[in-house]
Order: structure tokens, then sequence, then C-alpha cells
């Protein structure tokens, strides 16, 4: 099989690392990392997996070429493959910001260049990853990308002009669902659970809430009616977050985080 560079293994390089390495699809050895620190130990490095300092190396290994970089330094990496990519590599940014047309300018007109939101859910293959390609793109190599995203989670093609969109709902999506978890455990500390206990508690009701929707197919509003019966503790519950302005706040902040992009 085709070898992985991750050039850039921070974060979100060492998640995508992780669900390619459970998936069980890619060996350690057909992945090839960089990055600049030298004093980071990550897991994978113990499983084989190959750790450089130098970008185009990396590249000329691989197929498959992940921009896994904050948006600051894609410029100076993508002038760095310049002169360097052959008629195969495909090359797949996970920046925010950076578009197709962007790095098509840099790369050439005949670099095979694509855009991915993945989030940190990756790491445990249970992440969403948004897709997006020029529409001149073949679909062979769009299946391509896509296969290789899917063995790290659920896949979603999408027009670039959302790819914005998708960074604030699947990747900045995730914190907003652990601070609304950490809420969740703290009330249930404050109603007698000890932490660990109501760590558990919470962090599998919201699995299954979120597998009730996957499975079912079916709308928040059709879910939440189920389990609310007049005059009860759900409904009191519900009402009392509403009028502290819990949905508004949450819209209110996807909004933001958006702005924050679009500027």
């Amino acid at each position: 099989m085709d070898k992985v560079a991750v050039l850039g293994a921070g974060n979100m390089g060492s998640a995508i690392i992780d669900g390619l390495i459970k998936s069980a699809k890619y060996a350690p050895g057909q992945i090839i990392a960089t990055r600049r620190r030298k004093d980071i130990v990550n897991p994978w490095l113990e499983d084989g997996v190959e750790l450089l300092y130098d970008n185009i190396t990396a590249a000329k290994e691989a197929r498959y070429i992940i921009l896994a970089l904050q948006p600051k330094n894609i410029p100076e990496v993508l002038n760095q493959l310049v002169g360097h990519l052959r008629e195969d590599h495909i090359i797949i940014s996970i920046a925010t910001g950076i578009s197709l047309k962007y790095m098509r300018d840099f790369l050439g007109d005949e670099a095979k260049v694509f855009r991915a939101m993945p989030n940190t859910a990756s790491a445990v293959q249970e992440g969403i990853t948004c897709l997006c390609a020029e529409e001149n793109d073949q679909d062979q190599q769009l299946y391509l990308v896509r296969e290789l995203f899917e063995s790290i989670g659920e896949v979603v093609v999408i027009d670039e002009t959302l790819m914005d969109s998708a960074t604030i709902i699947g990747a900045c999506g995730v914190a907003y669902s652990l601070k609304f978890m950490r809420a969740m455990m703290q009330g249930a500390i404050q109603i007698g659970f000890d932490s660990k206990t109501a760590a558990k508690l919470v962090a599998h009701m919201v699995k299954g809430s979120a597998e009730i929707l996957i499975e079912n197919d079916s709308h928040p509003e059709a879910e939440i009616d189920r389990v609310t019966t007049p005059m009860g503790c759900t409904i009191t519950g519900l009402n009392e977050m509403e009028h502290g302005g819990f949905s508004s706040a949450l819209i209110r902040g996807v909004l933001a985080s958006y702005n924050v992009i679009e500027k």
C-alpha cells in the first residue's frame, strides 16, 4: 500500500496517525511524520512510524502528503514541495482557510490537491471528515482520498464554500461538546456522584445519544420528546436551561467562531 506522509505531526496530525494505525489498514511503517520540535515523544514512534525533520524527504517517500500545519506555515511548506512532486502525488491540506486555488497557484495546474477537515476523534476512528475537491478532479483521485479518511471515521464530501463552516461544526464542535460534558459532570458531582463515576456516566450518555440519532436517522427533537413527560424532571431542566440562554449561547458561539475565520 502507498505511504502516507503527515507534514506537521502536532495534535491533529498525531490524531490522524493514531487513527490510521488503529484502523489496521496502514502499518506504522507506511506512515511518515515530520515536525520541527525534537523534544516531543509520541506513542506511535514506538510502533514504528518514521519521524523526519525534512518535509521534502518525507514527501518523496510517500504518495499521500497531508499538510497538517497551521495556515501561517502553509506557504513555506508549499514552496519546499515545488519541483519535488511526482505525477502520482496527492496533496491534502487540513489547514483552515487555505483554498484549493491557493495550493494550485504554488504547485501548478497538474498538482492533485484536496482539502480535508477532520477532527481529533480521528485518533479513535470516530472522526468526521469533510472533503472537497475541484470540479475537474478525477473521481478516482477523490475516491482514494475518501478511502484514506474513511479508515479513521466517517466522510462527507462537500462544496469548498462550506469548508470554513465544516471547521466550526466538525472540528471546533469537539470542544463545544466537551465543554457541555464538563458542565454535566460538574452537575453530577453536585448531586452526589464522585468525579470518576460522573465522567463515565456523562461520556456514555453522550455517546449513546449520538448513536440514537445515527441509528434512527432521527431529529433531536423527536428523541427529546421520547424522554420528556408532562411536569417531569426532564422538561423542567430543559426549560430552566433555555431560560438561561442555553441554545442561544451555543448558536452565538458557533457564529462567533465562524466570524473569526471569515476575518
